[in-house]
């Protein structure tokens, strides 16, 4: 099976490569554009692997994707590429709606070109998979769960332009039935996660013993969700899920926020002292979590993960690739130091 993953080289994406390297004989094309949060670093231990080739690209380049398709003979696409922080996207709109929006479009209309055998027909081996978030379907209240079935109800730039995306991924599978699936996971966390978000970005300042921003009160819930069990959820998909199905990916473990970040202080032995509260972020969803009954139920997969295990183990990663880190704060980052998703 030739595999296309797209954003490879992100935080998720690398792992996802990562994990199908080890498990399977499969060729994996990774196309990344290399934005700030794309690394070739993170995949540097697995370079030389003669099942993976990496690819500087845009998903929004067709004549790029098409010669993709052609020399590696595509059957599965992997569509990790977005652009993918809240605040970013609040800054800039039209950048999220172009590479979500108008990159996966690009991507459906080739991946539809190359696998079609006649109108409506197309290989068992061929599925796209639209990697979406839980952040689609807005917030919620006290109680409850996001299922499949909830409303989408984005609430901010980025979000929307994933909804978006999703929209057209399964109209893509109405209108031509092109074999599809779409994933929305919860909040994940572990190796080679771009210090904007809440755990690296916490770990890294209390370590450094710099204040720790915290937004409002620090009360926003989210699932938790640690990015192993994420890799072997869409394997799962990839190999069970039934075209045209999204499937909700959860950890089973909400938190609020600040509840982490005192964690993370008690296990970095560090006083909760440094935490800072800041401004709360414009449309800050108040709680996500999700229902994964489906893809458990119907596709047997489960998390493995408990959250406090996967948090020391998170830790110990960040604490042994200080380097690593210390270059990504000393490229790009600049203003979205203090910034979290």
């Amino acid at each position: 099976m030739n595999i296309l993953v797209t954003g490879g080289s992100g935080f998720i994406g690398s792992n996802f490569v990562r994990y199908m390297l080890h498990h399977y004989d499969y060729t994996i094309v990774n196309m990344d554009k290399l934005t700030y949060a794309g690394n070739v670093e993170n995949l540097k231990d697995i370079a030389h692997n003669r099942n993976y080739q990496f690819i500087h690209g845009d998903i929004c380049d067709r004549t790029q994707l098409r010669q993709i398709f052609d020399k590696h003979q595509i059957d599965v696409v992997i569509n990790f590429a977005a652009e993918s922080h809240v605040d970013r996207s609040i800054e800039d709109p039209e950048l999220f709606l172009t590479t979500n929006v108008l990159g996966t479009q690009a991507l459906l209309d080739v991946a539809k070109e190359n696998w079609e055998v006649k109108p409506q027909v197309y290989h068992d081996r061929n599925k796209f998979i639209q990697i979406s978030t839980d952040e689609v379907y807005g917030t919620l209240g006290e109680d409850g769960f996001f299922t499949e079935e909830s409303n989408l109800q984005p609430n901010s730039p980025y979000s929307a332009s994933k909804a978006s995306a999703d929209m057209i991924v399964r109209a893509y599978h109405e209108t031509y039935k092109l074999p599809v699936n779409i994933t929305r996971c919860s909040n994940n966390y572990g190796p080679y996660q771009f210090p904007e978000k809440l755990i690296p970005l916490m770990i890294h300042r209390a370590l450094e013993e710099n204040p720790l921003p915290v937004y409002g009160d620090g009360k926003q819930i989210r699932d938790w969700l640690h990015v192993e069990d994420h890799c072997s959820a869409i394997d799962t998909v990839l190999r069970k899920g039934e075209s045209g199905e999204v499937y909700n990916i959860g950890g089973n473990n909400e938190k609020e926020n600040i509840e982490i970040v005192k964690l993370i202080l008690t296990q970095l032995s560090e006083s909760e002292e440094l935490i800072t509260y800041v401004t709360d972020r414009l449309g800050h969803d108040r709680r996500y979590a999700i229902d994964n009954a489906k893809i458990t139920k119907e596709l047997g997969w489960s998390p493995n993960y408990a959250f406090e295990n996967g948090l020391q183990e998170t830790i110990d990663w960040y604490l042994s690739y200080q380097n690593w880190v210390n270059r990504i704060f000393s490229g790009e980052y600049l203003d979205y130091k203090n910034c979290y998703r």
